[in-house]
């Protein structure tokens, strides 16, 4: 997961998360009544997040504060305040999470770099 490395990521970068979430946005008990034009800016910050912090061994609770306070400029056209585009944010950080550990079993090579 060393491309997800770097910082100002978005979903769209990642073709296989941004199609997941297209794909599963509305089946998560808070997107009721929003569109992913709403929610992919949330998503993305998530990912952002995950690149940004979790190298420094963070988890997505320690960095919340962080996230909340840098979604205005992050948002682009989302309508979601940041109470609503939270729980997406949270998604996306722990797919990486899941997606990063569960690459790191199958391929214990990447464990030593």
């Amino acid at each position: 997961m060393g491309a997800i490395a770097g910082k100002n990521l978005s979903v769209a970068d990642h073709p296989l998360e941004d199609a997941f979430w297209r794909e599963n946005y509305a089946n998560r008990p808070y997107a009721s009544g929003a569109s992913y034009d709403d929610f992919g800016p949330a998503y993305s910050h998530g990912v952002n997040g995950y690149a940004k912090y979790q190298g420094q061994g963070r988890n997505f609770e320690d960095v919340e504060p962080d996230l909340a306070r840098d979604w205005p400029s992050a948002r682009g056209t989302s309508t979601l305040d940041w109470e609503r585009a939270r729980p997406a944010s949270r998604d996306a950080w722990h797919r990486l999470s899941e997606r990063t550990a569960q690459a790191l079993l199958d391929n214990p090579e990447q464990r030593r770099l």
